[in-house]
């Protein structure tokens, strides 16, 4: 157990993604589309699509191995793991397997779904229970395999997303907290713009007796009004982290959004006033990762040498719920 009143600090990073890839040029033989029409609305080029052999805990684990490999520490001094996702491949939850699988067998292990919010409402649960002094070491995956639930024909739809893993390590240190300042939101009212529901079909039992017997059905979006809700709440939320953490959008190294479409991040990063060469994207490489994409980009930043220790970045997650949340944190000890 850690101290009461910890600070938190972010020591490790990693990522994975399968290894199939499909570009703009492949969903134009399956869908009337092109790379012109894709990548001028989206931002996106490429996508990685895990196939039926390859599952959430398997990319989940890897991610989770190369992160706890750069924080220094084994997994069995894992206490919690929490994995961000709306794929789990049980859905009992995942987290569980994904704690067998990289041998943390000391950690508490749970789901947490909020879909593209994942990984930022993730850290956030992370970081109160080092805040109390319940954990010292927690691991924070962010993972989705949205392939899994994409009419393919749609072309709407079928062109934005892709698979992938990211996680960090989050410890607690004496002195100075790294996690500066942070919120969250929801709004119910908004969920018919992009879900992924259930869709069931009575099954009588017995007499006057009946249950809903069916599965979930595939991604719908409304996307005009997901781009109007984001270029409209993101600012205002990272404005109000920021304001939490006490520092102005100059003193940002990086602005670390949701990978959902190049031109929202546009969008955000000039309506915060944040010069274009601070904001991070792997958008074209690998599509709409959902609970991934924030950690994903986290971890090539870092490994290419971009992301430096005492960097601030505003971090920012929105999708489905409707949700949304910002963090602005220090990167490293």
């Amino acid at each position: 157990m850690t101290k009461l009143g910890a600070g938190i600090a972010i020591t490790g990073c990693g990522s994975a993604a399968p290894k199939a890839r499909l570009s703009n040029d492949h969903l134009s033989q399956m869908v009337e589309t092109s790379d012109e029409w894709i990548s001028s609305r989206t931002g996106m080029k490429n996508r990685h699509i895990a196939s039926w052999e390859e599952t959430l805990s398997n990319i989940s684990a890897e991610a989770a191995e190369a992160a706890i490999a750069m924080a220094g520490i084994s997994a069995a001094e894992i206490d919690l793991i929490i994995l961000a996702t709306s794929t789990p491949d049980d859905l009992f939850g995942t987290a569980c397997q994904i704690q067998n699988a990289i041998g943390a067998y000391k950690a508490v292990a749970f789901d947490l779904t909020a879909a593209c919010s994942g990984f930022i409402f993730a850290l956030i649960t992370a970081a109160q229970f080092i805040r109390t002094g319940v954990y010292q070491n927690t691991l924070i995956i962010g993972a989705d395999v949205l392939s899994r639930w994409v009419d393919w024909s749609e072309r709407s739809t079928c062109v934005l997303f892709g698979d992938g893993a990211g996680a960090v390590v989050c410890q607690g240190i004496q002195g100075s907290d790294r996690l500066l300042g942070f919120e969250m939101y929801s709004d119910g009212s908004q969920n018919n713009c992009l879900n992924l529901s259930y869709q069931g079909q009575s099954k009588p039992l017995i007499e006057d007796v009946t249950v809903g017997s069916g599965t979930y059905r595939p991604i719908t979006m409304n996307g005009r009004e997901v781009y109007r809700f984001a270029v409209a709440k993101v600012p205002e939320v990272i404005e109000k982290a920021m304001f939490r953490a006490n520092i102005t959008a100059e003193q940002v190294d990086w602005l670390l959004l949701h990978q959902a479409n190049q031109r929202i991040m546009d969008t955000v990063a000039k309506r915060l006033q944040i010069p274009e060469e601070k904001v991070l994207s792997n958008l074209a490489k690998y599509g709409n990762t959902s609970a991934a994409s924030i950690p994903l980009v986290l971890d090539e930043a870092v490994r290419q040498g971009k992301v430096k220790p005492g960097d601030i970045i505003a971090a920012s997650g929105f999708g489905a719920g409707l949700t949304w949340g910002a963090a602005i944190f220090q990167w490293g000890k």
